[in-house]
């Protein structure tokens, strides 16, 4: 396992990573090497107490704008109109808000530790990280967070305070991507949550090529805004 140089922005090729998809430690959370990071499909997940671990998993849990599949519960509530969806209004809101305990894991112990916080808020700052949150009555009810380079979102995490608040939000955002020519969402890893939404396990590889042709699309950097119907 490569112990990466604090000095040294690069990475091993991804094919050197372990069967679970572990491919290097240790660095840290510049911008530069978050941003090296994700262009070759690589990134950051682990908890307080260890090192930083860098990931690049095979097969790759991916969602392609154009495969998003809505349930017709969630196409009811979506015709509710009953929350306001915005973008890049209150990203390190979100930020924390994922990195709460959740039912699976009431004693905390989430991987969005603080140096990640500081590290996607520099990201976000630079424009590069954004948020899509879901209001109701002016309170902060579910969202998520991601990274975004050419025509590649890198979907981080989300949550839910109240019912289908983080699921709007997603079908909102994979929307806009696909308007904005966008050719991938990478979900990192599969769950029953994102295969629900037309997600699909690719191998890696194919993972890289698709990465490699969104890359060629310019950066949309800055704050984001819904197009206006």
């Amino acid at each position: 396992m490569l112990r990466l140089n604090r000095d040294d922005l690069r990475f091993p090729p991804v094919d050197r990573a372990s069967p679970e998809g572990l491919l290097a430690i240790g660095g840290d959370l510049r911008p530069e090497r978050l941003l090296n990071a994700y262009r070759e499909g690589i990134f950051p997940w682990y908890n307080n107490d260890q090192p930083i671990l860098w990931w690049s998993p095979d097969p790759r849990a991916v969602l392609f704008p154009n495969k998003l599949h809505v349930s017709r519960s969630l196409r009811r509530r979506l015709r509710q109109d009953v929350y306001s969806i915005m973008l890049d209004t209150s990203f390190r809101n979100v930020m924390e808000q994922c990195a709460e305990p959740r039912p699976q894991y009431p004693e905390g112990g989430t991987w969005i530790t603080d140096e990640m916080l500081n590290a996607y808020t520099s990201l976000h700052e630079l424009g590069y990280a954004h948020s899509v949150e879901t209001w109701q009555n002016g309170r902060l009810v579910g969202g998520l967070y991601g990274v975004a380079i050419g025509g590649a979102f890198f979907a981080e995490s989300m949550f839910a305070r109240v019912d289908d608040a983080s699921k709007v939000a997603l079908v909102r955002l994979v929307k806009q991507l696909e308007a904005w020519n966008f050719r991938l969402i990478d979900c990192q890893q599969s769950s029953p949550h994102v295969m629900r939404f037309g997600a699909e396990e690719i191998p890696r590889r194919d993972f890289i090529q698709h990465l490699s042709q969104a890359l060629t699309l310019p950066d949309r950097r800055g704050r984001w805004e819904f197009d206006k119907p």
